[in-house]
């Protein structure tokens, strides 16, 4: 599961383009950040996380936010400004679950080592689905999930949503603000459309509706995965706040709940909130990984990746293109003490005593979030360069470390 927003300028407080996902998987399935630098590879193959595919003479700069174990991407940025997000969505069209395609997240990251556009990115998803398709397992230890995708595409300029449907798709362009979730939503309104001939579960009356969505939605999976009720939340955000969406609004959304925070435990979480706490079958997903990315046609974009789960108990430390970032540390399988895994033991254990911790918690991560905007801001305005920037995501990245360590001391004393 997960939930995915767009404002284009127009629709913003700074005039820039921000884009929001939270990227919902298994409670277990740390999430990475990975920046991969411009490249001119020599290999003519390149191995995805099930398939090798045909490799291109040059790739770009990206920073991701990605399964640890997945070679694809939840989410990420490339050097041209091109942002992407995908969402698991639930259709008609039958898997052979022989892993013999591409997954949604090899897609996303394909689309942004290769593209300088969004147009150019959705024709490569377009392309490398009629290729290579994507009947592949998207779970981490549930081997038995598998499902189709959507994805919100932006650049400086443009977004477009692409839903996806075995080979099948449709896409159209944004306006002015939109948000996908884990629904097709679709109908007459694409302008542009392409429909396989591929077997579907539904009867044939079902199967001959005109719309996408009606034509490929799987109804059961739908209901319960809750996105319409997600997709209304961050709908009616973008509606209720055009002309003045900015980043602190954006992280404020991908926090909410399916109940008000002096109301709301982990324990009573469900499916139709932005911010998702695994609670059983029906609910079995935890945001693993959250970004915020404010793109510029003047001067750096900063991009804003959790790097933690639970955005309700994290901040999003800012990352901008153009140097390397080996202070970055990779999660591994098992509790490690990369900031992804020690941010889950103290979550944990800030949820055995939520509602007397969570308001101060919560104040303490908002002013350290709002002191780094406002550095942000400043770097930016005095035209600091890129190795500046750089260096104050680092010390922003250890700065939530100690934060870290530090509250996992005083809790677990």
């Amino acid at each position: 599961m997960c939930d995915t927003l767009v404002a284009l300028a127009k629709a913003t407080q700074s005039g820039n383009l921000i884009f929001g996902k939270n990227s919902d998987r298994e409670p277990q399935e740390a999430q990475e950040i990975l920046w991969i630098p411009a490249q001119k590879p020599t290999s003519q193959i390149l191995k995805c996380t099930y398939l090798e595919i045909p490799q291109v003479s040059e790739t770009y700069e990206c920073i991701l936010s990605k399964p640890f174990q997945m070679w694809g991407a939840e989410m990420g940025v490339n050097e041209f400004n091109v942002c992407i997000g995908n969402e698991a969505v639930f259709t008609n069209v039958k898997f052979d679950k022989s892993n013999q395609g591409l997954t949604g997240m090899d897609l996303l990251r394909l689309a942004l080592e290769r593209s300088k556009s969004a147009e150019e990115a959705r024709e490569i998803i377009i392309s490398l689905l009629q290729q290579f398709g994507q009947n592949a397992c998207g779970g981490y230890q549930n081997k038995d999930f598998y499902y189709h995708n959507s994805f919100l595409i932006a650049d400086l300029d443009h977004a477009f949503i692409l839903e996806t449907s075995g080979k099948s798709w449709a896409w159209k362009k944004v306006a002015l603000t939109a948000s996908i979730s884990n629904i097709l939503t679709i109908e007459e309104d694409y302008d542009q459309i392409f429909i396989a001939g591929e077997s579907q579960t539904f009867s044939s009356w079902f199967a001959q509706k005109s719309g996408f969505k009606s034509r490929f939605s799987d109804i059961l999976f739908t209901y319960f995965g809750k996105g319409d009720k997600r997709k209304a939340c961050t709908g009616n955000f973008l509606q209720e706040n055009q002309g003045a969406i900015d980043i602190h609004s954006v992280f404020e959304i991908l926090r909410t709940h399916n109940l008000p925070d002096t109301k709301f435990h982990p324990k009573k979480a469900n499916s139709e909130s932005i911010c998702m706490h695994a609670t059983g079958l029906t609910n079995p997903s935890d945001t693993t990984g959250s970004m915020v990315a404010e793109l510029r046609k003047e001067g750096f974009s900063s991009i804003w990746l959790s790097g933690t789960p639970h955005p309700c108990l994290s901040i999003y430390v800012p990352f901008y293109l153009g140097t390397s970032k080996g202070f970055l540390v990779a999660p591994t399988s098992n509790p490690d003490k990369s900031l992804w895994w020690k941010a889950k033991e103290l979550h944990s254990l800030i949820d055995q005593h939520r509602q007397s911790l969570f308001f101060q918690i919560r104040e303490e991560l908002n002013t350290i979030q709002n002191r780094w905007i406002q550095q942000d801001q400043e770097l930016l305005a005095a035209k600091s360069d890129k190795s500046i920037l750089n260096s104050f995501s680092e010390d922003c990245y250890m700065e939530y470390q100690a934060w870290i360590a530090d509250k996992l001391s005083q809790l677990s004393a």
